[in-house]
This record gives structure tokens, C-alpha cells and sequence, in this order.
């Protein structure tokens, strides 16, 4: 089973101080420090808390309640097409985390929210590209189709090359090469997991990099496999055991290599 976390609203916080306190505190694993930042609440930073918190649910599988409701405010303040569209693209994640780690199955819902936000958004724009990746993660982990998931990484990764969202494609070269290593293509994964841990390395995204490591590890051989996660296992004890489904990538028989995780 792969875990993905994912969230929009751009990787780097330029010039704005609340933006780098928030980016600081996500990249470090304290999504409800972060979210307590932004307020007041209008349309566009519910959002932006409701993204967090829903990213905090796919690492560490608590904060349900929190996350639902962040996310009824957000779609309570939301106007116009793009706003209610980067809701349903949220309601679609937070379904999709709740079926993948077994607290209820909200397949079908995430399948409609994010046809909803198909809808809503259109190609080309900036949201599309974290859409279609959330598209891919369903056909990978829930519809077991890696055609259709390839196909709509791909798309996420020409959005976000586009967009220049550089968090975005650290998630998309990971799944991409996930699937290469599925299929046995070792350069192909490794060049690919490669990429994604070179990003988050560079943009500070902690939390991200002990996954990247670790399956950077699935691709490598022996010693650099054993260096990369042992690596990867001293960033996890210093978040806290954060992403909670590391720690069976990590076990000291770990399973047989699959796709990439977050």
C-alpha cells in the first residue's frame, strides 16, 4: 500500500513572513502550529488550513475530526470556480486518506469530489496540476491501475514544470519512479527518486525527506542502500516517527520494493 501526502498553495514564501513561519512549520511536521497562523479566516486562507490539516492526516493518521472541519469552512467561505474547486480537490484528499488508511472507505467520495473540482478547474490553470496528481494517486492505490496513474502523473508533472511548483513535482518525479521500479526499470526509478530527495533536500521539506531516502534505498545497491536508510530512519526518530507508515518501510525486514510512498 502507498501513503501520499499532498497539499497545494505553493513551496516557497518569497518575501511574506506569515508564509515563511507557515512553510517552517509544515516542513517540520507541526501542520496544527502552522494552520493556528493563519488567521483571520477568509476564503483563501480556510483553504490553506484545511490543506494542512489534511496533509496532517495522511502522516501521522490522526486529526480527522480537526480536518473536517477546517475543510466545512472552507467550503462555506469559498466564491467562484477556482475556490470551490480547490476545495473539492481537498475534499477529495482527505476521502482518499480516510479509505487508504482504513478509517472508513470514502472511495467513491473522493471520486466525485474530485470530479467536482474537474469540473471547476480548468487545463492550464495553476490548480489543475495538484489535481491531476491526486487523480493518479486513486488509479494507483485505489483502482489499481498504473496506466492510468502514469498517465496523469504525467500530467501533473508537465503542470507543475509549468507552474513552477517545485514541491509538486519533488511528489510527481516520486510516483513517476515508483512505477518505473514497479516495472523493473532501476535507472529510470533511480534517476526519478533521485530528483524528488534533490528537492526537498533543497526547499527544507523535512518531513518529505526521510520517504524520499528510503526509496531512493529501494532503487540503490548495497552499501549506498544501507546508508540511505539509516539515513532516512535518524530524520524519522527526530520527527517523532513521523509519517507513521515509514516505520514498516523501514522495519529491519522491510517488504519487497513498490511504489513510492509520499
Amino acid at each position: 500500500m502507498a501513503y501520499t501526502a499532498m497539499s497545494g498553495n505553493g513551496t516557497t514564501a518569497g518575501d511574506d513572513p506569515l508564509q515563511t513561519a507557515v512553510w517552517r512549520l509544515r516542513s517540520r511536521a507541526c501542520w496544527a502550529d502552522a494552520a493556528a497562523l493563519l488567521q483571520p479566516v477568509t476564503a483563501q486562507t480556510a483553504l490553506q488550513r484545511a490543506s494542512l490539516l489534511v496533509e496532517r492526516c495522511l502522516y501521522t493518521e490522526q486529526g480527522w475530526e480537526e480536518a473536517e472541519d477546517a475543510l466545512r469552512t472552507a467550503e462555506a467561505l469559498a466564491h467562484g470556480d477556482d475556490e470551490r474547486g480547490a476545495a473539492a480537490c481537498e475534499r477529495g484528499q482527505l476521502a482518499y486518506a480516510a479509505t487508504l488508511h482504513g478509517v472508513r472507505d470514502r472511495a467513491d467520495e473522493a471520486r466525485a469530489a474530485l470530479g467536482r473540482a474537474a469540473a471547476l478547474i480548468p487545463p492550464g490553470a495553476a490548480g489543475r496540476a495538484l489535481l491531476d496528481f491526486r487523480r493518479g494517486l486513486l488509479a494507483e492505490n485505489l483502482a489499481r491501475s498504473p496506466q492510468a496513474a502514469r498517465a496523469a502523473y504525467r500530467r501533473a508533472h508537465a503542470g507543475a514544470t509549468a507552474h513552477a511548483d517545485p514541491l509538486l513535482l519533488s511528489f510527481t518525479w516520486r510516483h513517476l519512479a515508483g512505477l518505473a521500479l514497479r516495472d523493473g526499470e532501476l535507472a529510470e526509478a533511480r534517476h526519478g527518486f533521485a530528483e524528488s530527495l534533490r528537492i526537498r533536500e533543497e526547499l527544507g521539506y523535512l518531513v518529505g525527506t526521510a520517504p524520499a531516502l528510503a526509496s531512493l534505498a529501494d532503487a540503490e545497491t548495497e552499501p549506498e542502500a544501507a546508508r540511505l536508510r539509516e539515513e532516512a530512519r535518524r530524520l524519522f526518530r527526530l520527527l517523532g516517527g513521523v509519517p507513521t507508515w515509514l516505520a514498516r518501510q523501514l522495519a529491519p525486514t522491510p517488504p519487497a520494493a513498490g511504489a513510492a510512498t509520499a
